[in-house]
């Protein structure tokens, strides 16, 4: 039996799982829960991260305009599958203007970490890097230094400091749609000057796990187990048309992160579903936060679907490591 260190939610959205499936992680029955009409202005509502938040939920979304500019909002819900979005982005304060100048905002994740939440983003700065900020009660932003140099994507925090460090997952990349990625690791005492860089796990060849061949991206949060660093993260393939986005997991070291103990050569969750295949991005499904109860280890996953609109998926931590191991790279 594994098991989840961390909060109880009981609370946290659940469907048991259906007859027959197949897959650790299963679609809820009423997805979408959020559709490309999130706000007043929004085309688009994916990729986004939600938290345990007082006595709901809050989050930070992606809402692409319908002029399709990128950026992130405020969300609170009281079950966590009814959203009400804020029509404004969100406003960030800042003791250096330059850092606060924007280009483009979109697929965050929310951590929190000792005393408040940090917020984590692929912010335009003369290309993509990773925007850091916190905030105490999703009304002040205060933004931070940008945490590396373009070009990256993909800035995923640890939950809790690792021997004395921060640490945050991230995928190097280019200035456009990256033909190419691997996860690192980058270590902080402090939140701004990030180093240590490690590397953590790269794309296989098409002849072994052909769905994450072309690059690969963290997901959510990772989650912490008795056993590891559960990571749910996405893999990507080039077929004739276009790139197909999936999720898989893997278990990384508790102390050493960059060590993989196991990673599923089998994907979790494929594009299958109308939503999911059709929209702005056609067979995208892309995981950006979790919600873990301790007591139950029960898990809910929220994706973006065909970067348009936003689902859920449930699992619990003893399917996901049994099949985790049972479907690792050998």
């Amino acid at each position: 039996m594994s098991k989840i260190i961390g909060q109880s939610l009981p609370g946290i959205p659940w469907e048991e799982k259906p007859e027959g499936e197949r897959l650790p992680l299963w679609r809820y029955s009423k997805n979408p829960i959020i559709d490309r009409e999130g706000n007043k202005i929004s085309n688009s509502v994916f990729n986004s991260a939600v938290v345990p938040f007082e006595d709901g939920y809050a989050g930070v979304f992606r809402c692409d305009s319908r002029s399709v500019s990128m950026d992130i909002f405020v969300g609170r819900s009281k079950d966590g599958i009814h959203w009400e979005i804020e029509d404004e982005p969100v406003k960030f304060e800042g003791a250096d203007e330059e850092v606060l100048k924007r280009e483009f905002r979109y697929d965050p994740r929310v951590c929190f970490i000792e005393d408040r939440y940090y917020v984590t983003w692929c912010n335009g700065y003369h290309g993509p890097t990773i925007g850091v900020a916190y905030t105490f009660d999703f009304k002040k932003f205060v933004q931070l230094e940008n945490a590396f140099l373009p070009f990256n994507r993909n800035g995923v925090l640890f939950p809790r400091k690792i021997n004395g460090m921060y640490m945050m997952l991230s995928r190097p990349s280019d200035n456009g749609h990256t033909p190419f990625g691997d996860i690192f690791i980058s270590q902080s005492k402090d939140m701004e000057f990030w180093g240590r860089h490690r590397h953590v796990m790269s794309p296989f060849k098409e002849d072994y796990s052909a769905w994450q061949s072309t690059k690969i991206g963290p997901g959510p949060i990772p989650i912490e187990t008795d056993e590891g660093w559960l990571l749910i993260y996405h893999g990507v393939i080039t077929t004739c048309s276009g790139y197909t986005y999936r999720m898989g997991a893997a278990l990384l070291d508790l102390d050493e992160p960059w060590k993989v103990l196991h990673r599923s050569r089998d994907y979790i969750l494929s594009p299958r579903e109308y939503y999911e295949c059709v929209g702005d991005v056609p067979n995208v499904i892309f995981p950006c936060a979790t919600l873990a109860d301790a007591d139950t280890g029960r898990i809910a996953v929220y994706y973006g679907c065909a970067d348009t609109v936003t689902g859920m998926a449930f699992t619990t931590v003893d399917e996901l490591v049994a099949y985790v191991k049972e479907h690792r790279m050998k």
